[in-house]
């Protein structure tokens, strides 16, 4: 499914959990669903429905069960699980205990993800999300996709210091590619789809080039020069791109104003 280090994460995964918390279903999304999973770079994405709340002491034995995974399975480094109540399905963007990063916290599960399960996810365990999650209300998508560009992403082109980092070259122009493509046309694509669509979109070539070889190739360290003159070039490139796509992707209110380009 996606090589052998992963494939052990999982089974232990879904085998220990059980153990800990009552669990009713456990699905992929993300990259591990889409067929994109580059092992030891992508992130394992998974949902656990569970029959009801946790209390303190089962959290403190999860974040355990974590933790010793983590330890034994180097795999599991990449491993991001938020626990979703099953009375809590219907909800829109409430909070869920959710380990990532090595340690336990509290966050939504989005439209996106949302639409990734529904669409496609991988059902590791129990039934598949369609028989448990309802469907997404009629533009709950794409408000969620405007809200995200314009509150979260379009402020954060105002900060150039994270623009040298490259999770921030990666991440802000794929997501702007795949906001593009599901306003546009309606339909989720992956990270690699995404790559393909940069160019069209007028992404610097040269910046495409580089996401594409630190994602699916092992490319060399990069000089001090280049990432200042990625960071800024990358930046500018997200800015132009969110206003376009909310101002023509039928947002109400228009796109954002008040921000000069970087």
């Amino acid at each position: 499914m996606a090589g052998t280090d992963t494939d052990a994460v999982l089974e232990r995964f879904v085998s220990e959990i059980p153990l800990v918390v009552p669990v009713v279903a456990v699905w992929a999304h993300g990259s591990l669903a889409l067929g994109d999973f580059q092992p030891g770079r992508s992130d394992l994405d998974l949902i656990a429905v569970i029959e009801s709340p946790l209390d303190g002491k089962q959290i403190d034995r999860l974040a355990s069960t974590h933790r010793r995974l983590l330890n034994e399975e180097p795999a599991a480094a990449k491993l991001h699980c938020s626990y979703m109540t099953r009375t809590a399905l219907p909800g829109a963007e409430e909070n869920h205990v959710t380990w990532a990063h090595g340690t336990m916290l509290e966050r939504p599960v989005t439209p996106v993800t949302r639409r990734e399960l529904l669409d496609g996810g991988l059902t590791l365990h129990g039934p598949p999300p369609a028989e448990l999650l309802p469907p997404l209300a009629c533009g709950q998508l794409e408000d969620f996709i405007r809200r995200d560009l314009a509150e979260y992403w379009l402020p954060a082109t105002g900060r150039p210091l994270l623009w040298l980092q490259d999770v921030w070259v990666d991440l802000g122009l794929l997501v702007l590619a795949r906001a593009t493509v599901t306003l546009r046309d309606g339909r989720l694509i992956t990270k690699g789809e995404a790559l393909t669509e940069l160019p069209a979109l007028g992404a610097p070539a040269d910046v495409v080039r580089d996401i594409r070889e630190r994602r699916y190739a092992d490319p060399e360290p990069i000089s001090h020069l280049w990432r200042v003159r990625r960071a800024a070039r990358a930046r500018a490139f997200v800015w132009r791109g969110i206003k376009r796509t909310l101002a023509t992707s039928g947002n109400p209110q228009g796109p954002p104003t008040g921000m000069d380009e970087p």
